[in-house]
């Protein structure tokens, strides 16, 4: 009897201690699968914890009807709960109209089924602050939401945010129908050319003094306040904060950038809608720069630029700034309109490290992989790992390096007939010298894309160490290889609608083991340039390889 109560005092103990193992290593931590066989360091990350007090903005004054402005409203609210040591404040379901919303550290700003954030488009509630846009220090209206130097933040529920973007943006005729142009001219504001809106007179000049979005000379406060309206804030800005979350919630219409958190540590995004219309100028959906450890999974983007973009600072403001994007997981995402479905650039001269991406669908992106950047920027691109991409209707190439980005889009580029820049003049390799290496990618699909891949490096460092396993592309043209060294394909099956499935030029080390094709091409692999040790399977016919200097 006594032998009997000590196994069951022992078979207590030893599953008391397992499930407590489980609550460590997986069964009680959500994102325990995204860290199975990881090929990189990374240390696990927990939802920001809040204290158990919790407030309604009805408490505050809060009026739910659409009119009423409740930027007091919310501003008290987060007041009272940051001087009980933060908590939740609850948005109920209505429509709550309102100014800018600033956080404080320890609060959830949580949204109720049918809650409906909606950011008012007076812009005189948005006054001009000093951030960071497209990777460099400047001036911006203030965010409709914008937190800074906090911990502890989260955005959650079953609401949705809007910001209001479509009286900021500019927009451009050729992408809206005739009818939508008409009403857009009829409203106010300024044309340019007859094809290009903008909301003042002020917005259009800020343009025309702009490099890239951005002004790059110095101005008075007077100059600042005249080009007021241009400089369009992205919605969501948190800027050095630690254990972020967004989860369940529709962040939609921004007036530049969706999410953008900035040099933060800790971010979560789960669950969430992003959303743009197509036509949305800048309108990203999320833009990670320079952070650290950050998880985004289970999420749907439809925007009008680039979908997940990573980032870490432009030019010399980024190298200054030293703060890679590192330590990233992208599992489960799924994303329709968009410039890229997962990107990598431009902005990346704080480089970019340890990202794994798996498991996501691009459905009818412009491009599906994204890598862009340019002479000048410099930073390092490596230890890049994608698996399992599902791909359909892409517009352009389904795996993109462009390393001479100019600031179009793929489509836009392709539209405009621009040329593929070639050049034989080599520069020397210094701190403004992009690079991008140590990249693999297995078990990839893409169905109906205009190409299947373009690499295009540059002649003094060109892209190199990219893995390609276990991929099936069709496409209209195959796929090309300029200024790339050290390639393995492995298993890769390319089926063009027309030209040579493979195109190699000056490249260097590139390696093709099984690989596949239609029977029907009268010419699989083309060959020019300079090229070094290239290896394919000898059971390509050597009348199927064209060749030429």
């Amino acid at each position: 009897m006594r032998k009997m109560k000590s196994i069951h005092y022992l078979t207590i103990l030893f599953l008391y201690l397992l499930s407590q193992n489980g609550y460590a290593q997986g069964n009680g931590y959500k994102y325990e699968y995204l860290y199975r066989n990881l090929p990189f360091k990374m240390p696990v990350i927990q939802h920001p914890v809040f204290p158990d007090y919790k407030v309604s903005i009805t408490d505050f004054g809060g009026v739910a009807d659409g009119i009423t402005l409740n930027t007091e409203a919310f501003a008290k609210a987060i007041d009272a709960l940051s001087k009980k040591g933060g908590g939740t404040l609850f948005v109920p379901s209505g429509v709550w109209y309102t100014g800018p919303i600033v956080f404080k550290s320890n609060i959830n700003l949580h949204l109720e089924k049918g809650a409906l954030i909606l950011f008012s488009a007076d812009f005189n509630l948005y006054p001009l602050v000093n951030t960071v846009f497209e990777g460099l220090d400047t001036r911006r209206c203030q965010s409709p939401i914008s937190g800074r130097n906090l911990e502890n933040i989260a955005i959650t529920g079953k609401g949705s945010i809007n910001g209001s973007g479509e009286a900021w943006r500019p927009l451009k005729k050729s992408k809206v129908t005739e009818i939508h142009w008409k009403k857009v001219i009829t409203s106010g504001g300024v044309v340019k050319d007859d094809n290009y809106w903008f909301p003042s007179k002020g917005s259009l000049k800020g343009l025309e003094i702009s490099d890239m979005n951005v002004p790059r000379q110095d101005l008075t406060e007077a100059e600042w306040m005249e080009i007021k309206d241009f400089l369009r804030p992205v919605m969501v800005s948190f800027i050095e904060c630690k254990n972020v979350l967004l989860e369940g919630v529709l962040f939609e219409n921004s007036p530049s950038w969706n999410i953008h958190p900035l040099m933060c540590e800790n971010v979560i995004l789960d669950n969430v809608m992003v959303r743009n219309p197509g036509y949305a100028q800048n309108g990203d959906g999320l833009d990670l720069e320079s952070c650290k450890n950050s998880i985004i999974v289970n999420s749907i983007f439809d925007v009008g630029d680039d979908a997940i973009c990573i980032k870490s600072g432009k030019d010399e403001d980024g190298r200054r700034r030293n703060r890679p994007t590192e330590n990233v997981l992208i599992d489960n995402c799924k994303v329709f309109q968009g410039h890229g479905g997962f990107v990598v650039g431009s902005e990346m001269s704080g480089s970019v490290r340890n990202i794994l991406v798996s498991n996501c669908q691009f459905l009818g992106t412009d491009v599906g992989l994204r890598f862009k950047s340019c002479r000048g920027r410099g930073g390092v691109v490596e230890n890049i790992y994608i698996r399992d991409i599902n791909m359909f209707d892409i517009a352009t190439e389904s795996f993109l390096f462009d390393l001479y980005y100019g600031g179009k889009s793929a489509v836009e580029s392709l539209e405009d007939g621009d040329t593929i820049p070639v050049t034989s003049t080599i520069l020397a390799v210094d701190e403004t010298t992009p690079a991008f290496k140590n990249i693999y990618v297995k078990n990839l699909v893409s169905r109906n894309a205009r190409r299947a891949m373009f690499f295009n490096g540059l002649p003094e460092m060109k892209i190199e160490n990219i893995n390609v396993e276990d991929v099936t592309i069709t496409a209209k043209i195959g796929a090309e290889l300029v200024e790339s060294k050290d390639i393995h394909f492995k298993n890769v099956k390319i089926v063009p609608a027309q030209g040579a499935a493979l195109i190699l030029r000056n490249v260097e080390n590139v390696t093709i083991s099984d690989f596949k094709f239609p029977a029907s091409l009268k010419e699989v692999v083309n060959i020019s340039g300079d090229n070094k040790d290239i290896h394919l399977p000898k059971t390509i016919d050597k009348t199927l390889i064209k060749e030429t200097k």
